[in-house]
């Protein structure tokens, strides 16, 4: 199954669930909102990792460099989150930084702009439908949002590979 068909059928398991109280008191809106927290925590740590000499790698001439996989992380977040309709108004971030300290402020920001957009809504309101980017058209929030989840999480695999390239151990590989 495609990783778009498995991530539809989630969504599609997830909204079934909305007619159903949970005795544990489990949202989608918390769930949403601790995923976010947690792809935060892989990316920045990942993005973290890279030491500031590095920045600039490519793994081949035809990529981006390490610091532009950061970049684009968090402008394809500002845009996906930038289509939930939330109150929350995107930072200007710096989506061309190619230094350390530039691109992990960008990255962070992103995603501390789809923190407080995603608290914004309750569980039917991220189910209803909204317009999203153009490649998406018409998708409930919640599947815009889990959008963004997977990108990055896409990302976060070409990144351990730059990271190997450079003798260097991902975070989540690392031994305590």
């Amino acid at each position: 199954m495609k990783l778009g068909c498995r991530m539809l059928f989630g969504v599609a398991l997830v909204l079934a669930s909305l007619a159903r109280p949970s005795a544990q008191g489990v949202t989608l809106a918390g769930d949403l909102q601790k995923d976010w927290a947690a792809q935060k925590d892989l990316m920045m740590k990942i993005a973290a990792e890279m030491p500031e000499d590095k920045f600039g790698f490519k793994a081949t001439p035809a990529q981006r460099s390490y610091a532009e996989q950061i970049t684009h992380v968090a402008g394809v977040n500002l845009g996906l989150l930038g289509t939930l309709g939330a109150k929350t108004t995107a930072p200007a971030v710096n989506t061309k930084a190619t230094d350390k300290a530039g691109a992990l402020r960008a990255l962070e920001q992103s995603f501390d702009f789809g923190a407080a957009a995603l608290k914004e809504f309750s569980d039917q309101q991220l189910a209803e439908a909204v317009m999203g980017p153009r490649f998406m058209g018409q998708a409930t929030r919640a599947r815009i949002a889990y959008f963004a989840i997977a990108h990055s999480q896409d990302i976060y695999g070409q990144m351990v590979v730059y990271l190997r390239l450079n003798g260097l151990v991902p975070p989540a590989s690392q031994r305590p």
